[in-house]
């Protein structure tokens, strides 16, 4: 409202949500395949440009706007916001420059800066933050300087989640490196309440000493006490837990060491798989000093200096016992921290083994998405084309829910890009594609059907003409 703009914004963002769902690739290659869509769509390249900075103007309210509208396709559930950071690669070798404001002298950083990423690529990064419902369906999210600490992002988007929920209460979840004591804290007040998952081997030495000690585990199913070190084989796929209280910085809290048998067999066959590795290293003489994964089998490799009547030393490696024998320790355990006293430990692990799906929703975006790299060069162009891409995923999660979440993303997304039609002159269009239970449960969503043996034009566009009457 108010701007002089000749061109359809509505069309321009539906059209880029499409192909960011169906066929992501650059902005110009997207205006380029218009032509492929059955409504053909009205806009030249710049206009694309001219809405992204639009979009870009108008970033918080447009992400707010969302979110309430959204509530009107399927009701959101607030009572628990997962939250969690990624980082997308930028297609360019060298970092924004941070530019100062001539009249406030306020430093404004730039987006695309050099950072730690988990791909280990030399290119600068964009770093994004991300708050989803329990239900799986993102909420809003907001872009950093790739060189951004990732616990500096969590409470500042978190205000704005309250702008838009309305002081609502609900329990914050997040993985260890979200949950520092800020965060805990700022999440224990206004009737909030969180639940991190804890690095063990972070705790006080009395914390880890008594999480490490395999007495006073419960079964999680009955609440009986358990001895650890002789699991019958029936007791091989349980759960155990036990409870620790927790205190730091004045707050109480709660502290839950879990053990999984199945879990700790895995790690012992994985460390197995790396010793043998690390042994071949040293016959090889193949082991490098570098390395960078916390997971590199040359970590149970120690070096040694021998010298003979003050010679020059001779470099020799060997197998670290004592590291070997310290990380398996660890086997099995998992450690989870909250300040919900009185809930029930079964639930709030409940609550906290659904991370994973906002782990999905970066992988969806990445993957399926190709939201990265990124090509557009300035912040306002890179906080558009993300804001396509939450917008996307939105609409992507939406359909999801609507379809009961009984398919997978990769059965949805294969079948949406094979429903292509023949069109056949004047007189109408005919499917290409075969009818199954996905596709009769996606006209079910959508309100119309597609999968006639022929489509005349008046029909096809009536269904244009419904489909986005449900806007």
């Amino acid at each position: 409202d108010g701007r002089k703009i000749t061109f359809d914004s509505y069309t321009v963002s539906r059209f880029l949500t499409y192909a960011r769902i169906l066929d992501p690739a650059s902005k110009f290659a997207t205006w380029g395949r218009l032509s492929s869509y059955f409504e053909q769509p009205d806009f030249d390249y710049q206009h694309i440009l001219r809405f992204m900075d639009l979009l870009a103007d108008n970033y918080d309210d447009y992400l707010a706007w969302l979110y309430q509208n959204s509530a009107s396709v399927i009701k959101r559930d607030a009572s628990v916001l997962y939250y969690d950071c990624t980082n997308f690669y930028c297609e360019c070798e060298q970092p924004d420059e941070d530019i100062v404001d001539e009249v406030t002298g306020e430093i404004i950083n730039g987006l695309r800066k050099f950072g730690v990423s988990k791909e280990h690529r030399p290119n600068p990064i964009v770093e994004m933050g991300l708050f989803m419902d329990s239900r799986g369906i993102p909420i809003t999210m907001c872009l950093h300087s790739g060189n951004t600490s990732e616990q500096l992002t969590a409470v500042p988007l978190e205000k704005e989640v309250l702008k838009m929920l309305g002081d609502a209460k609900f329990i914050y979840c997040a993985d260890a490196g979200l949950g520092s004591y800020n965060i805990r804290k700022f999440n224990s007040m206004g009737g909030r309440a969180f639940i991190v998952t804890q690095s063990i081997k972070k705790l006080k030495k009395e914390y880890k000493e008594n999480a490490l000690n395999m007495t006073g585990f419960k079964r999680i199913t009955d609440g009986k006490t358990v001895d650890i070190t002789k699991l019958p084989e029936t007791d091989k796929d349980n759960l155990f837990y036990k409870e620790i209280p927790y205190e730091s910085g004045n707050m109480d809290q709660l502290l839950i060491i879990t053990y999984s048998p199945r879990y700790a067999a895995y790690q012992k066959q994985v460390r197995s798989q790396q010793i043998a590795r690390a042994e071949k290293m040293i016959a090889n003489g193949t082991y490098k000093k570098q390395r960078k994964n916390p997971n590199d089998p040359a970590r149970f490799i120690n070096k040694f200096a021998a010298t003979n009547d003050g010679e020059c030393a001779d470099i020799h490696y060997e197998l670290n016992t004592e590291k070997i024998e310290e990380e398996s320790r660890y086997d099995g355990l998992y450690a989870v921290c909250t300040d919900l006293l009185d809930d029930s430990v079964s639930d709030i692990l409940a609550v906290s083994e659904g991370r994973w799906q906002i782990e999905a929703c970066f992988r969806i975006m990445k993957t399926e998405f190709s939201a990265r790299p990124v090509y557009v060069r300035r912040s306002e162009r890179i906080q558009a084309h993300f804001l396509t891409c939450f917008l996307s995923l939105l609409v992507y999660r939406l359909l999801e829910r609507e379809l009961h979440s009984k398919y997978t993303c990769e059965e949805i997304l294969s079948k949406l890009k094979e429903m292509n039609f023949a069109d056949v002159g004047e007189q109408g269009f005919m499917p290409l594609y075969e009818r199954d239970k996905l596709t009769d449960a996606l006209h079910d969503a959508c309100g119309f059907r597609t999968d006639y043996q022929f489509i005349s034009k008046s029909r096809m566009k009536n269904i244009q003409k419904k489909s986005k009457g449900r806007k």
